[in-house]
């Protein structure tokens, strides 16, 4: 089974200072997990597990995952616990559309608020992605990038919604990524580069365009690896430390 924490050293004691400092704390130290694809979708997470790897209390390990939750990243049902949020083919399917539709009008939301700095960092980003042949660090830095475009979106239920649909779908671009590997990067860097582009123009039309069409794209080219959203995990609990 997958562990079910990141494989750098746990904090020794995670719970000290006031409460919400300590649930924000877990929620940070297990949304890399989950990020990071260390927990996997469908497994579940136990609050006494969790509570006794970090040194925390149970209450703000379960404010912690109200927090996961509102961002989209596990599901939590009465008396099954917590899981992290598992997607079938059709549903990512769906999750894609809607991003083709809402991060283009978030992007024009943003783009007359994005500084001149910003755009010098968005440059930055896109050449360590060109540069970077690991997986894990080009998503990394592939969410950094796409994420920085629409920091400057003043309307707080469109980001958020594009970061919930972000998160709902980032194992399925690690698996995606990991099945295709590295000889179609250049259509990713070439689409980043057009996009760029029109941003530093502060062209929306163009913007739209090329966003959409990007997005469009790896959702065509998910539908063609069906294996990329495998057999459902077998409903256990994560092992406690050591297991």
């Amino acid at each position: 089974m997958t562990s079910p924490f990141p494989t750098d050293p746990a904090p020794a004691v995670i719970d000290a200072g006031p409460g919400d400092a300590v649930s924000r704390r877990v929620a940070d130290h297990l949304r890399k997990a989950i990020l990071r694809g260390e927990i996997g979708p469908g497994e579940r997470i136990r609050q006494e597990h969790v509570a006794a790897r970090l040194g925390a209390s149970r209450l703000p390990v379960r404010e912690a995952l109200r927090i996961l939750e509102a961002e989209g990243l596990i599901e939590q049902r009465a008396h099954k616990g917590a899981r992290v949020l598992r997607l079938d083919a059709h549903e990512v399917q769906v999750i894609y559309e809607m991003r083709q539709r809402i991060e283009p009008l978030a992007l024009t939301e943003s783009l007359p608020y994005l500084t001149d700095d910003d755009l010098l960092r968005l440059g930055r980003i896109q050449d360590r992605i060109e540069a970077n042949t690991d997986i894990a660090e080009f998503l990394t830095l592939d969410r950094e990038f796409h994420l920085l475009t629409y920091t400057g979106c003043r309307v707080e239920w469109l980001s958020t919604m594009v970061v919930r649909l972000w998160n709902a779908t980032q194992h399925y671009r690690r698996e995606f990524m990991r099945l295709s590997g590295s000889g179609r990067r250049w259509v990713v860097n070439a689409e980043h580069r057009l996009l760029l582009d029109a941003i530093e123009r502060r062209d929306a039309v163009d913007a739209e365009l090329h966003l959409g069409g990007h997005i469009r794209r790896t959702r065509i080219e998910l539908a063609r690896h069906p294996e990329v959203f495998g057999p459902v995990p077998p409903a256990s609990a994560y092992p406690p430390d050591g297991g």
